[in-house]
């Protein structure tokens, strides 16, 4: 299947035996890195609501986002999921969508599961189109605090609109949720632990946290701070849980922008240089 750069709704690109569903927005890839955006747990391209189109009117870059298999209109991935799965995301899937979007550079930028598999294909595969990376509400290991939230997630699901709600944006809802619930539940997941990636990082990161995130807490960055290599720049939202892009969408782009905006002129200045 042929990749259009566009913001259409049904597009779809090759990634091994999956077709995945993307949306395209700003220019595209060229003379300066393109975003490329990776979803949450249960999210999908259309739960990023109007997020990727705004990053790219603000920061002026190409955006893609794109909705994981198992996710939002894209194949179905076979369940039950293994143990790894964001780790077989990143160093098996993630590679082959900035290939079949022509991407020269991009900067990674993922909130929670996505944001965790960005991090490991940052530190895991040698891809020097990778040149920033954006995360969102990361994790690196469990917390009793995230496992906790999970457990009632899966009782809502079951009990609530939950079920309804998440049929709106995704093929099979049950099969997505089945995925993602279990996997974290498992008995054998409360040791997972990817952090080890952190080390390989040597890139710029940015890294946004809530103070009220009930999946996780500041130790996810703080672990960052404590073993990344490259710059780093924390920012911490008060009052704010686990999708600052949605619950405090200003604060959050501007940080963003700025981000960018300091990456790609270092990047000019390299050229100038070189």
């Amino acid at each position: 299947m042929s990749f259009r750069w566009a913001a259409d709704e049904g597009q779809t690109l090759a990634a091994g035996d999956a077709a995945l569903e993307y949306r395209c927005y700003g220019p595209p890839p060229g003379s300066t890195p393109t975003l490329v955006l990776l979803h949450e747990g249960l999210g999908s391209v259309d739960l990023w609501r109007d997020v990727p189109r705004k990053i790219a009117e603000a920061t002026g870059l190409g955006v893609l986002a794109y909705s994981r298999q198992g996710h939002g209109r894209s194949s179905q991935a076979s369940l039950p999921r293994p143990l790894d799965y964001m780790t077989r995301e990143a160093e098996n899937t993630l590679g082959k969508v900035l290939d079949a979007a022509g991407i020269t550079a991009t900067i990674l930028l993922g909130h929670s599961d996505g944001a965790t598999i960005a991090g490991i294909y940052a530190g895991s595969v040698s891809d020097m189109r990778v040149r920033g990376l954006i995360l969102i509400a990361p994790h690196f290991f469990t917390e009793p605090i995230g496992l906790s939230a999970i457990r009632a997630a899966g009782k809502d699901f079951d009990a609530s609109d939950l079920r309804a709600k998440l049929s709106r944006y995704h093929d099979d809802a049950d099969a997505l949720f089945r995925g993602w619930h279990d996997v974290w539940v498992h008995p054998e997941f409360e040791t997972w632990n990817v952090a080890d990636a952190i080390d390989h990082w040597r890139i710029p990161v940015l890294a946004l946290q809530g103070t009220d995130d009930p999946y996780g807490s500041l130790a996810q960055i703080d672990e960052i701070e404590t073993r990344v290599y490259s710059p780093l720049e924390r920012v911490i939202l008060r009052d704010c849980g686990h999708a600052p892009h949605l619950e405090r969408p200003e604060e959050t782009k501007r940080a963003i922008v700025a981000f960018c905006a300091r990456l790609v002129r270092l990047e000019q200045e390299d050229v100038l240089l070189s």
